[in-house]
C-alpha cells in the first residue's frame, strides 16, 4: 500500500467523511490514521466491531462519548512536581462521569453486540476520585469548605472586607476630605480601594496616589488611613491563595495516583468514537457485511463507489475465481474508470474492517499491495510526458508485483503510437500474468480483447452501451469485450451505410452489409443519397497555375539525398519517370529528383574538361579501359556499374 494508491482510488476522502462523524479531535485524528490490513483475524475482528456498533445504532443513536476533550492537556499536567488548575480538573472531572454514563449505556446492549459492550470492562470505576473532585469545586472554583484553613481564611477576609468599606463609607462622608473629591464613589486600582481626588486638591488628602485619569483631572487617591487595612488584606488574599494551591495539590495528587486507569478510559473512549464514527459512516452508504477470504479475491454484487452517492450505478465485479485477470474494452466515457476504481476502493475498505455498499453473496480477498496506474485522458496536455510518467510507474508496478498484489492499469499503453501502444500493453498484462497478480485493466484496444479471449488466465469485459439513447449505462458486463460502437453511433445519427461498409472494410479487412438494414425503410436511405452521390463538375486541376519547373541535375553535381541523410554525386539522369542515377559512399543508387536538393552544381567544383570516370569508376576499372584504348585483352570484360 502506498500513498498514491490511497489518493487516487479515494480512500483518504473515505478516512475524511469517518472523521466527520467523529465526535472529538482525538477520535478524527484516529480515524486519519485508518489503514488497510493483511490480516485476516484482524480485518474479520473489525469488521465484527462495525457490525455490532451499527446494531447498537439502530437501538440508540445517541451514545455518550463526549468529555474527552482536554483529557490530553491534563494527562500531559501529571508528574510535573505543579499541580493542574482547576478547570483542568473540571474536565477531568466531566470525563469520569461520561465514563460512568457509557458504562450504563453498554449494560443493556450486550446480547446485540456483546464485543463492543465488553470494552467498557476496561474503564474502571472512580468514585473516590470523581467525588473528591466535586467536593472540593464548585461553580468552577473551589469550594470555601475544600479544607478548614482555606474557610478559616476566608471568614477572615470577609470581615476585613466588611471593615474596609465600612472605614471607606466614614471617609467619603467626613468633612476631612469630602469637598476635595470629584464624586463621592470608591472604585479600586491593582486591587486596592481608592477615592477620586480634584488634581489641584492633591495636598489635601493625605495618601498614596495609584492612577490618574485619562485627562489629568483626577486622581485616584488610596487614603492612609486604610492602607493598613489593604495590606492586612494583601497578607489575607496571599494565605487563601496558599491554601487554595494545597488542595489542587492534594486533587493532582489522586488524578496521579490514577493515571493508569485515566489513560486507559481515555484509550477506550477514543476507540469508541472511532469505532462509531465507522459505523455512522457505513450506515450513511447503506453498506453491508461481507466474506473476508484468505485467498486473492474480489467478488462485488451490485457494487456502488461509495464517493458518488445517489450517482452510482450498480456494478458487479469478479476477479479471481475462474481467472485471475479482467480486461475492460470498450469506448471512453462508459465509466470504466470509475469500474476499476469501485474495485480498488472495496478492496481497502474491506481490508480496513469496513463494511461495503454491495449486494449479498459478495466477498473480499486480502492483497498485500494494491498497486494502480490510472490517468485522467481528459487532462492530458503532453501526452509524451504522461505517457513516459506512466512508464516509470508501470516500471515500479512490474518491481513489486507478486502473487498477493491487486494491480488496476486505467488505458493501458495509452498516450502513443497505436500500435506500439497496444503491443507493449499485452507484454505487460502478460509478464503481470506470469508473476501471478490479480489484474483489473482498462484499455480502448479491441487487440487486447482477442488476446483476453485466447488466454485461460484472462476474462474480456465491457461497458453497456445503449444505441436507442446513444448514451452510456455505466454497467459493466463480464464475459464480453467492448465494441467501439463507432459505427452504429454513426449510423444511426444519419451516416450512409455505403460510406460505414467502406469504413469496416478498411478497419476490418472483410466487408459487411450495413444496407441491408434498411430494407424495411428504403425513404431513410434515400434521405442519405445525397451524401454519396458523386459531383458531375468534379474539379481539375487549374491552368491558370503554372506547374512547379522540375529541377534539372548535371553530371557531377553535388546534392543532398533527403531521403538518406548524406551527400551524393549526380551520375546519370533524369530517366522518364524524373529518376537520377547518384553516386553515395555506398555505390550508386536510384533517387527521384523530389527527394533531391543541389549542394554545389559541377561548374564549381571541377573544370570543364574533367574526367568524372575518377568519381564514378573504380581504380582497377579506370586502368582496364587504358589498356583497351592501347590494345587488345583477352578474355577481360568492362560492365557498366549503372
Amino acid at each position: 500500500m502506498n500513498k498514491q494508491t490511497f489518493e487516487i482510488l479515494g480512500y483518504d476522502k473515505v478516512k475524511e467523511e469517518i472523521a466527520g462523524f467523529a465526535m472529538t479531535e482525538s477520535g478524527r485524528v484516529k480515524a486519519r490514521e485508518m489503514l488497510p490490513s493483511i490480516n485476516l483475524h484482524q480485518i474479520t475482528s473489525w469488521q465484527e466491531e462495525v457490525y455490532e456498533a451499527i446494531e447498537i445504532l439502530r437501538i440508540s443513536s445517541s451514545v455518550p462519548i463526549h468529555g474527552l476533550e482536554g483529557m490530553e492537556m491534563v494527562l500531559k499536567g501529571f508528574n510535573k512536581g505543579i499541580p493542574l488548575r482547576t478547570e483542568q480538573l473540571v474536565q477531568l472531572l466531566s470525563f469520569l462521569e461520561t465514563c460512568n454514563k457509557i458504562r450504563r449505556f453498554m449494560k443493556d446492549k450486550e446480547y446485540v453486540a456483546p464485543r463492543v459492550s465488553a470494552y467498557v470492562f476496561a474503564i474502571e470505576e472512580l468514585p473516590e476520585l470523581a467525588d473528591e473532585i466535586q467536593r472540593c469545586i464548585r461553580n468552577g472554583q473551589i469550594d470555601d469548605y475544600a479544607s478548614r484553613d482555606l474557610l478559616k481564611v476566608r471568614k477572615q477576609i470577609g470581615i476585613q472586607e466588611e471593615r474596609l468599606k465600612e472605614k471607606l463609607n466614614q471617609l467619603l462622608k467626613s468633612a476631612k476630605i469630602k469637598p476635595f473629591l470629584q464624586e463621592a464613589v470608591i472604585s479600586q486600582r491593582n486591587g486596592r480601594y481608592v477615592v477620586p481626588v480634584k488634581k489641584e486638591y492633591r495636598g489635601k488628602v493625605r495618601g498614596t496616589v495609584l492612577d490618574t485619569s485619562a485627562s489629568g483631572s483626577t486622581l485616584f487617591v488610596e487614603p492612609e488611613e486604610i492602607g493598613m487595612f489593604q495590606d492586612q488584606m494583601e497578607w489575607l488574599y496571599l494565605d487563601e491563595q496558599a491554601e487554595v494551591e494545597k488542595v489542587l495539590f492534594a486533587l493532582t495528587g489522586l488524578a496521579e495516583g490514577k493515571e493508569k486507569e485515566i489513560r486507559m478510559a481515555i484509550e477506550t473512549m477514543v476507540h469508541y468514537d472511532y469505532l462509531f464514527s465507522k459505523a455512522k459512516y457505513c450506515r450513511s452508504i447503506d453498506a453491508t457485511k461481507v466474506r473476508i477470504l484468505e485467498e486473492p479475491i474480489i467478488l462485488f454484487n451490485d457494487a456502488r463507489h461509495p464517493l458518488l452517492g445517489e450517482k452510482a450505478v450498480p456494478l458487479t465485479i469478479e476477479i479471481g475465481t475462474d481467472y485471475h485477470a479482467l480486461v475492460i474494452t470498450g469506448p471512453n466515457t462508459g465509466g470504466k474508470t470509475v469500474s476499476i476504481k469501485t474495485a480498488g476502493l472495496l478492496s481497502l475498505m474491506a481490508q480496513s474492517g469496513l463494511l461495503l455498499p454491495v449486494g449479498e453473496e459478495s466477498a473480499a480477498g486480502i492483497f498485500h499491495k494494491v498497486l494502480v496506474d490510472i490517468g485522467d485522458g481528459q487532462s492530458i496536455e503532453q501526452n509524451l510526458s504522461t505517457f513516459s510518467s506512466r512508464i516509470v510507474n508501470i516500471i515500479e508496478i512490474l518491481k513489486e508485483a507478486n502473487d498477493k498484489t491487486l494491480v488496476l492499469l486505467d488505458e493501458l499503453g495509452s498516450g502513443t503510437d497505436p500500435g506500439e501502444g497496444m503491443g507493449l500493453a499485452t507484454a505487460i498484462l502478460e509478464n503481470l500474468n506470469n508473476k501471478g497478480a490479480t489484474i483489473f485493466a482498462t484499455t480502448h484496444y479491441s487487440e487486447i480483447k482477442d488476446f483476453a479471449d485466447n488466454h485461460e488466465d484472462f476474462m474480456n469485459g465491457s461497458m453497456e452501451f445503449d444505441l436507442e439513447t446513444l448514451k452510456p449505462t455505466y454497467r459493466l458486463r463480464i464475459g464480453k469485450g467492448g465494441e467501439s460502437q463507432a459505427f452504429a453511433i454513426a449510423l444511426k445519427l444519419g451516416i450512409h451505410p455505403k460510406l460505414i461498409e467502406r469504413a469496416h472494410t478498411i478497419t476490418y479487412k472483410s466487408e459487411k452489409d450495413y444496407t441491408a438494414l434498411f430494407t424495411n425503410d428504403p425513404s431513410a436511405l434515400k434521405a442519405r443519397e445525397q451524401q454519396i452521390i458523386a459531383n458531375r463538375h468534379k474539379r481539375k486541376r487549374s491552368s491558370a497555375v503554372s506547374k512547379k519547373p522540375v529541377t534539372r541535375f548535371q553530371m557531377g553535381d553535388s546534392v543532398h539525398v533527403l531521403s538518406r541523410g548524406e551527400l551524393g554525386v549526380i551520375f546519370r539522369g533524369p530517366d522518364s519517370q524524373g529518376n537520377y542515377l547518384v553516386q553515395v559512399r555506398d555505390g550508386k543508387i536510384e533517387v527521384n529528383y523530389k527527394r533531391l536538393k543541389l549542394n554545389l552544381p559541377a561548374s564549381e567544383l571541377y573544370p570543364e574538361d574533367y574526367d568524372f570516370s575518377i568519381i564514378f569508376e573504380s581504380k582497377e576499372h579506370r586502368k582496364l579501359l587504358n589498356q583497351m584504348d592501347k590494345k587488345h585483352i583477352e578474355e577481360r570484360v568492362i560492365r557498366d556499374d549503372s
